[in-house]
């Protein structure tokens, strides 16, 4: 749908999610509405119990003055899996609004919901506001990925603000924001944020079992951090050069923090 917003044309989408348990150990989607550039498609899942939905960008965007939603809601008992088909690239608009993309997300208790889009990339002259709100309720399970690229091969990175909050049982636990590009507070690519690198990601996992056993504190690969958080949950942050070794870095860094080093085999 396109509409008027703030005096220019932009794309409003809004596509929604719901994950239910069938009753026979499978979860449904009773709810599976998508719009515009955020059309949905459910694939073929590799995990027992599990739901996968893909988001199929079926236009360019987001361009200055889109609005973007996406809310997904999962219910007890129920495992979704959310990934996209492509990266999702930022672009100028004719406007002066910037783009705004917000994303919810909702786990019961006993819910899980792996949450892994493809990369966002961030075009020279784009202006981008990201928001990602989740909020899990005690002994729900949430493994969400974020990562963002700052240009294209070779050009400098658009104007791009991304904040991610976590709530855990009605209780905020995390609540951060990066401004990187044009505009953006002095020092963001300098030693203490970017480091000069061009790609930024992130891990947010929420695990009952954090609550009695959780992971410590720790650098990973050289350009990525674990933080514990509350909740029981903790956060990666990673920077690399580029897209490809930010997924490898995110990759272990999973790896190392769903089983640690002594946990052995099992």
């Amino acid at each position: 749908m396109t509409t008027a917003v703030g005096g220019t044309a932009g794309v409003r989408a809004h596509a929604r999610i719901e994950a239910r348990p069938d009753g026979r150990g499978s979860t449904a989607l009773p709810v599976l509405a998508g719009e515009g550039p955020l059309a949905l498609r459910r694939t073929r899942g590799s995990t027992a119990g599990e739901a996968r939905v893909t988001v199929v960008g079926a236009m360019s965007g987001p361009l200055g003055g889109d609005r973007f939603l996406l809310e997904a809601d999962v219910a007890a008992h129920a495992r979704l899996r959310v990934g996209s088909a492509a990266a999702t690239i930022a672009l100028p608009g004719q406007g002066k609004d910037p783009a705004r993309h917000e994303t919810r997300l909702r786990v019961a208790a006993d819910a899980a919901l792996r949450w892994e889009p493809e990369p966002l990339i961030s075009v020279r002259g784009s202006d981008l506001e990201v928001r990602t709100r989740a909020e899990v309720a005690e002994g729900g399970r949430l493994l969400l990925r974020e990562e963002q690229v700052l240009g294209r091969h070779g050009e400098p990175s658009g104007s791009l603000t991304s904040r991610l909050t976590l709530r855990v049982g009605g209780r905020l636990v995390l609540d951060q924001e990066l401004a990187c590009g044009p505009g953006a507070p002095g020092g963001w690519d300098g030693p203490a944020v970017l480091g000069g690198h061009r790609a930024v990601g992130q891990l947010l996992l929420v695990r009952p079992e954090f609550a009695t056993r959780p992971p410590e504190p720790r650098l990973l690969g050289g350009t990525a951090s674990l933080t514990p958080l509350p909740g029981p949950a903790v956060l990666v942050t990673a920077v690399a050069p580029d897209a490809l070794r930010l997924r490898r870095l995110l990759d272990e860094a999973l790896d190392a923090t769903v089983r640690p080093p002594d946990d052995g085999p099992g």
